[in-house]
This record gives structure tokens, sequence and C-alpha cells, in this order.
């Protein structure tokens, strides 16, 4: 039986992520996964439950819960007519191959291996974030054919094994093509609901050996509820904010923090 006081204090602490990753969201376009995980990490650590199967658990907790803030996302950014359907309707099915593809890899993994490659996917998304220029182009407009074939199911396999939505992949991707930021964060939410069904349907059948009470599969519903109360009230301040205040300098930010958070992450796998 668990502290009575932990447990608050660690709900507490949830909440409090679950407010921090809506805001950063709405304000930033980057999923609250890139939070979530870690953030999951320390809880369930602290909990006792430890194991090599922890960030299996950390994912799918990740993903379900961007399962409901994506589609709350993509129904408001509609409303605004900022969502580009047809990048969506065609770079569906590689996203939907490459997320299952991602679950499949991630059941596979020991905690430890998971850990390391969060953290290197963790490190180059905060230094594109904080160098990134606005003006880099890779082409001038979306790939077709053979390349859309072979980035979509990249994007979502790697948006999975980090537990994040579409933002912090699909994001970059879609700038460096032409796509304007607002129609590529609108659209990225969109990504987030074709990579997380899927996977979170596989993370659901993934057995865990030791988890908290409450967990289904490798995702647990405590957790899911905590940041989902938080993040559909948060979210919509980060989004209002991001019409306030210039993005860039908090963007460059959050990147560096992200990084150091990455380099933990990898350093705890390691066994540094």
């Amino acid at each position: 039986m668990h502290d009575m006081t932990l447990l608050l204090s660690l709900g507490a602490l949830l909440l409090v992520v679950g407010a921090f990753a809506g805001v950063l969201a709405g304000l930033l376009g980057v999923g609250g996964g890139i939070i979530l995980v870690p953030a999951f990490y320390y809880v369930f650590g602290v909990m006792g439950y430890d194991s090599p199967q922890l960030m299996q658990l950390c994912l799918g907790t990740s993903l379900a819960t961007i399962i409901v803030t994506s589609v709350r996302s993509v129904m408001s950014h509609n409303k605004k007519g900022a969502v580009d359907w047809e990048i969506l309707k065609t770079w569906a099915p590689g996203i939907v191959v490459g997320a299952l593809i991602g679950v499949t890899v991630a059941a596979s993994l020991r905690s430890t291996a998971l850990q390391g490659i969060f953290g290197v996917l963790a490190i180059i998304v905060g230094l594109y974030m904080t160098f990134g220029q606005s003006h880099w182009r890779l082409g001038p407009q979306m790939p077709t054919g053979a390349k859309r074939a072979g980035l979509s199911p990249v994007l979502g396999f790697l948006s999975v094994l980090m537990g994040i939505g579409g933002g912090s992949f699909g994001v970059p991707v879609m700038s460096l093509f032409g796509v304007q930021i607002h129609r590529a964060v609108a659209t990225a939410a969109g990504f987030g609901v074709l990579i997380a069904v899927p996977s979170v349907a596989g993370f659901l059948l993934v057995d865990q050996q030791v988890a908290p009470p409450f967990t289904i599969g490798a995702v647990n519903f405590v957790a899911f509820f905590l940041i989902i109360a938080m993040t559909l009230i948060t979210a919509p301040w980060g989004a209002a904010l991001a019409h306030r205040l210039d993005p860039k300098p908090l963007k460059r930010t959050f990147g560096i923090f992200l990084t150091l958070v990455a380099l933990n992450m990898l350093r705890k796998a390691l066994g540094w």
C-alpha cells in the first residue's frame, strides 16, 4: 500500500505537468507528449513501478492523452479553416503504417533502449527548436509519390517511439517544405490523431508485468484522466497566448530545456 501523502503529491504533480503540457501545446505547437513521457517516467519510478517495461507504459499513456487533445485541436483549427485536409488525407496511410510498426518495435525493446531512443530524438527536436530558422527549406512543396511514401511512415514510427503526437516532427517537416506555420500546426494535430489511435490500440495489448493500478496493457488510466483534465483546460490558454506573444524566444528557451531533459534521459539509459 502506497503512502497517501505520496499518492496525493504525485497526483498533484501530474496535474501541474498536464497544465504545463497543455499550455505548451497551444503556445508552441509541440505535442505535450514530449513533456509527459519524462514526467511519467519520474512519477511511475518514484511509485516503485520501475521495470524493464517502464518506458512502454510511459509511451502508451502519453499517446492515449494525445488522442483526446489532438481531436480537440483539429476540431478547433478546422473551425478557422486552418487544417490542410489534402496533406492529411495523402499522408495518413503512411503515418498509420509507421505508427503500427513503431508499437511493434517498442513492445520488443527494454526500457533502457527506449530511453536512449527518446533521448537522441528529443535532442534533435530540442536543437531544431533552439537553432532552427523559419526560412529553412528542403523544397517548395510537400513531397509526393515515393518521397511521401518513404517519409510518412518514418514520421509515424519515430513519433510512437517517443510517445508524441504530430507536432514535434510534423510541424518542422511541413515548415521545411513551405507550409505556412499556422497551417502546419493545425494539420500536425491531425497527424497526432493518426499516430495515437492505432498505436494506443496496440499498446493496450502489450503485457505489463509491473504496472500501477488501473492499467490496461501499457496505458495507465489514472494518469490519463489527470492529464486530460488539465490539458483540455490549459491548451486554449496557450493558443490564446500564441496570438499575443512572440513565440520565437519561448521556443528557443524550451528547446534548451528539452535538450537538457533529453541529455538526462540519455545519461540514465547509458547508466552514467
